[in-house]
């Protein structure tokens, strides 16, 4: 039996996604950035939560940025845009988003608002459609378009997630999607064991995209993170089987699955320093696209664009 719940926790004021059979539970924050804040499941009389997320509201609204950007929509751009500048159509634009480290980062929309529009409970499923309506505010990107985010939890511990991108103007406009959740299985990612489907890198200088592809095969079967320190941006192979990346904790035998579909062609994987979590990004496009235009989408007035990935938690 699936079920829809709203409570408010830590000041969030969320909205619950829970299949009462096992006991796996979604937790979303539609006020702050679609937030994905917790996926649960249970292994015995415990409770896992593998998602590494913000406290409460006091934390996120303080130390949104600072702490991560922790399981935010990333749009209209993901990564970095150095300077906040690009040209697109032959105009210049300057975004007046906060720069970090000389860069415009991670979009606009990571700490705006979402409400919830549709939502519905189905035998074997629960579904919630989140809204924001960008209205072309910052002048660096004065395009308006709507952005639907859809959480859907299905049977066997399985989350599939939906952005559809409107352009609601009267011109084309440019975009890309991403997300950013942190992933955790309770310890150090130092123990966990990693795998994705790419043996192709993007060359980086200060974590923007020379244009240069160069192999990389570390990860192409199950390995142990280790030390690895990782801020990078991968090309998954769809002629490989899915899932496109596997998180494992040999502790516990439990594994995350990740599932995106080819809308998604890049996996940017980064470890923060405390090394207590890994973000595992499906991007559209990698850093910097509004100038170099890797995966970049033009998207016409009144056209839309739709990206999904699907994130399942396992016991091998």
């Amino acid at each position: 039996m699936f079920a829809i719940e709203k409570h408010q926790q830590n000041g969030f004021d969320k909205v619950f996604l829970t299949h009462h059979t096992t006991g796996t539970t979604v937790a979303v924050v539609p006020g702050c950035g679609a937030m994905l804040h917790a996926f649960i499941v249970q292994d015995g009389d415990k409770s896992i939560n593998i998602i590494d997320s913000y406290t409460g509201k006091e934390e996120f609204d303080e130390k949104a940025e600072a702490n991560g950007f922790k399981g935010l929509k990333l749009s209209p751009f993901p990564c970095r845009i150095p300077n906040g500048t690009y040209r697109f159509n032959g105009r210049q634009y300057q975004l007046n988003h906060s720069l970090q480290h000389g860069s415009a980062i991670h979009g606009l929309l990571y700490k705006q608002p979402f409400r919830l529009v549709q939502e519905q409970v189905l035998g074997n499923s629960a579904h919630v459609s989140l809204l924001h309506e960008y209205k072309g505010d910052d002048a660096g990107y004065p395009f308006s378009y709507n952005c639907i985010v859809e959480y859907h939890l299905e049977e066997n511990n399985t989350l599939s997630i939906t952005t559809t991108i409107k352009n609601t103007g009267i011109s084309a406009l440019p975009i890309a999607d991403g997300w950013h959740p942190y992933f955790t299985f309770g310890g150090k990612v130092n123990d966990l064991e990693l795998q994705f489907c790419s043996r192709e890198v993007l060359e980086f200088i200060d974590l923007i995209p020379t244009g240069k592809i160069l192999p990389y095969t570390t990860f192409t079967s199950p390995a142990r993170i280790g030390e690895t320190a990782l801020d990078n941006s991968f090309v998954l192979d769809f002629s490989k089987a899915q899932p496109m990346c596997i998180l494992r904790d040999p502790a516990t035998g439990w594994q995350l699955e990740i599932r995106p579909d080819n809308s998604y062609p890049y996996l940017q994987i980064y470890i923060p320093p405390h090394r207590n979590s890994i973000a595992i990004e499906n991007l559209s496009a990698p850093p910097d696209s509004f100038n170099n235009g890797i995966g970049l989408i033009t998207l016409a007035a009144g056209a839309s664009a739709r990206f999904s990935t699907q994130y399942a938690i396992r016991k091998v």
